[in-house]
């Protein structure tokens, strides 16, 4: 990545800027903007988000903020309420009381007299989140978002749910901001730092159990969800995704129903211009040309570029931790395109002796499942596969090089009820999302299926291109669910993860049933066997013309001054006991220590997390998570250590928590957690 030092016009920070809210609540920003903005006045771009613009994103923020300002806007990135070193209490993600802050600090940003009176709103993932929830929101000032990985419908695409199952991450997430909300404002900045401190640990919220109790789709997740009224967003919007990244459904749906320009690279769950795996592209540059056309009023064409740009990932071998994913941009001028039709796959099945990588447990006869372009009648085949499949699953969103991403998937397949393909004697093209029908019967009343698209190589080595998955219970609708009547044979759809994917020949299509996915899905009470007597895989197929795209090389300001105190190390496993069957995934993640430079506060991170499982009992699912927050300056040092456990039985899910936090060596806090959500639907 060039760093660049050199700007049309020269920059001034502001380290702590206050914008006080209507209540009193003191917001705390840092701010660059052009030295001469109060004389030549320039529109704002704020970054809204809970994760301390003083440690936690200051590496990546040093790379943008000021590339950006340097180019004549002040860019602006503040810390939510109850975070950082703002004032006030945080309850919950993306609340009212969030959004309407949002629109007053737009509101100051527009007043202030090195404002031209224009703001733009950008973010990745909860900024990603709030930007185009307050785009919802329609505050006059505000005059286009940019938003990376985020979504537009909070319960059928965020860590919570997905097809109404209920994700570990949810969990996991709730861990996480136990965790990083725990910190204290930096006493540099905030006299009253110590008593703000505890009063943060006092309310602090352990969300995990309010998400996991609301497991339909209702007044909780669609507040929020800007696709309940796509009409209200009269901003434009440019949306950015990953291949690699939980949240590439949203730029599809973003310039399907908004009229959105969207772009979806192979990346992991980072801005473009520093993500994994490559090539990284000039995310910034594109930036810039955004914002120059909608808070400057240059007629720059940034209007007419292609309504999807996609990097049509070609078959490679699988690799958790991919730097590069060999490709080609393409670039389609309209969205759904002409150039994609849809190619119906029926699924067939014949009974015999199939090969090791296709069987399936607790079979006589093992059925070779195949997909074929003609509808070759019904069958009838079981489906029950061990609760420990999943552990090639990657994270939901990952976030580097650290075998997160989707491994060999040969190993699941050979566990799953799997459908195999011709080999292609051409290179086959697919962009979109494919969808699956399956008639099928369960023998329990809660359960799910996971579908998995695979690109199988000759050698036998499959790569996930996309995965979907189902709760039963949500076969007819998410706002309604209703348990499965036992032996009754239902029709269901499932939609795929969207996709842009370049099969190469002698390579073959596999679609992989499971009805587990550990740790990607919390288990069903139950061992579910599910009979599938016929379905049929909707694939969208690419044909035409390849009109391609040439993104600007990655720039960037230059990077932050530290110095590291104490390397770190990260772990990623798993375990297998040979008395109990148990399975594990540990993940150990050590992040060091480091030294900010500039203003001289060290900070460090460890955590750890463990999912463990039996393959024949969906309640032995446990998982543990730990992590632990450092700062220190001088003779003043702090440390927080949240741990979180989720169990469960047949009838509830059990959350369990504590928060400890230390000032020097002594402790001054404790608290604990421990709630039962009853399972209604998962």
């Amino acid at each position: 990545m060039k760093t660049v030092t050199d700007f049309p016009r020269k920059v001034i920070e502001i380290e702590d800027m206050g914008i006080v809210m209507p209540d009193g609540c003191r917001l705390s920003a840092r701010v660059w903007m052009p030295e001469d903005a109060a004389d030549d006045p320039v529109p704002a771009v704020l970054e809204y988000i809970p994760y301390r613009k003083r440690d936690g994103t200051l590496p990546r923020d040093e790379l943008m903020h000021p590339y950006v300002a340097g180019h004549g806007y002040a860019s602006v990135r503040v810390d939510m309420r109850g975070n950082g070193d703002s004032q006030g209490l945080m309850s919950d993600e993306y609340t009212a009381q969030e959004l309407q802050d949002a629109c007053d600090v737009i509101a100051w940003l527009a007043a202030q007299p090195w404002c031209s009176g224009s703001v733009g709103m950008m973010g990745k993932s909860w900024g990603g989140f709030n930007c185009l929830q307050t785009a919802f929101l329609q505050p006059p000032a505000l005059k286009a978002v940019l938003s990376v990985c985020s979504t537009a419908d909070r319960f059928a695409d965020d860590i919570h749910y997905k097809g109404g199952c209920l994700l570990g991450e949810n969990f996991g997430w709730g861990a996480v901001m136990l965790s990083y909300s725990s910190r204290p404002p930096d006493p540099a900045l905030r006299a009253d730092w110590r008593e703000d401190w505890l009063k943060r640990l006092e309310n602090m919220p352990y969300l995990a159990p309010r998400w996991a109790g609301h497991q339909a789709r209702d007044d909780y997740w669609r507040h929020g969800s800007i696709c309940e009224d796509y009409g209200r967003m009269q901003v434009p919007v440019l949306s950015f995704g990953g291949w690699a990244d939980g949240y590439m459904n949203t730029v599809d749906a973003l310039v399907r129903h908004v009229g959105a320009k969207g772009i979806v690279g192979p990346w992991v769950h980072q801005y473009p211009h520093t993500a994994v795996p490559g090539p990284a592209i000039g995310f910034l540059q594109v930036a810039l040309r955004w914002w120059d056309r909608w808070l400057k009023g240059i007629e720059n064409g940034a209007e007419a570029d292609p309504a999807y740009r996609v990097w049509m990932m070609y078959s490679v071998p699988p690799d958790g931790s991919a730097r590069l994913r060999p490709a080609r941009w393409v670039a389609e001028a309209e969205w759904p395109s002409p150039s994609v039709r849809p190619v119906t796959l029926h699924l067939a099945v014949e009974v015999g002796l199939s090969a090791p990588q296709r069987a399936l447990p607790a079979q006589s006869a093992s059925p070779r499942g195949y997909l074929k372009t003609e509808n070759g009648g019904g069958f009838s085949v079981s489906l029950s596969t061990p609760q420990h499949l999943g552990m090639q699953a990657g994270e939901y969103f990952p976030m580097g090089l650290n075998a997160e991403m989707p491994g060999d998937q040969a190993g699941e397949d050979a566990l799953s009820l799997c459908f195999d393909g011709e080999a292609v004697e051409a290179p086959l093209e697919l962009l979109g999302a494919a969808r699956l029908r399956l008639r099928l019967a369960s023998d329990r009343p809660l359960g799910f299926v996971v579908a998995r698209l695979c690109d199988v190589a000759p050698d036998g080595r499959s790569v996930r291109i996309a995965h979907g998955m189902l709760n039963l219970c949500h076969r007819g609708g998410a706002a309604a669910p209703a348990p499965m009547v036992p032996g009754e044979v239902v029709e269901v759809d499932l939609v795929l993860d969207q996709m842009a994917y370049r099969l190469a020949p002698g390579h073959r299509l596999r679609l992989a049933l499971s009805t587990s996915y550990w740790p990607f899905v919390w288990p069903s009470p139950e061992v579910a066997t599910l009979t599938v007597s016929g379905g049929a895989l909707a694939l969208p197929l690419r044909a035409g013309e390849v009109v391609g795209w040439e993104p600007p090389a990655p720039e960037a300001a230059p990077g932050w001054k530290h110095r590291v105190l104490r390397k770190g190390r990260t772990r990623r496993f798993v375990e297998e006991d040979l008395i109990t069957g148990t399975r594990a995934l540990v993940v150990e993640d050590d992040l060091g220590d480091v030294e900010n430079l500039t203003h001289g506060l060290c900070t460090g991170e460890t955590m750890s997390e463990r999912w463990e499982i039996r393959p024949d009992d969906p309640l032995s699912a446990h998982a543990v998570h730990r992590w632990e927050q450092r700062l220190s300056r001088g003779d003043w040092a702090v440390r927080t250590e949240a741990w979180a456990r989720m169990t469960a039985t047949a009838s509830h899910l059990i959350h369990e928590a504590r928060l400890t936090a230390w000032e020097g060596d002594q402790q001054v806090f404790e608290r604990h957690w421990r709630e039962e959500v009853a399972r209604h639907f998962v």
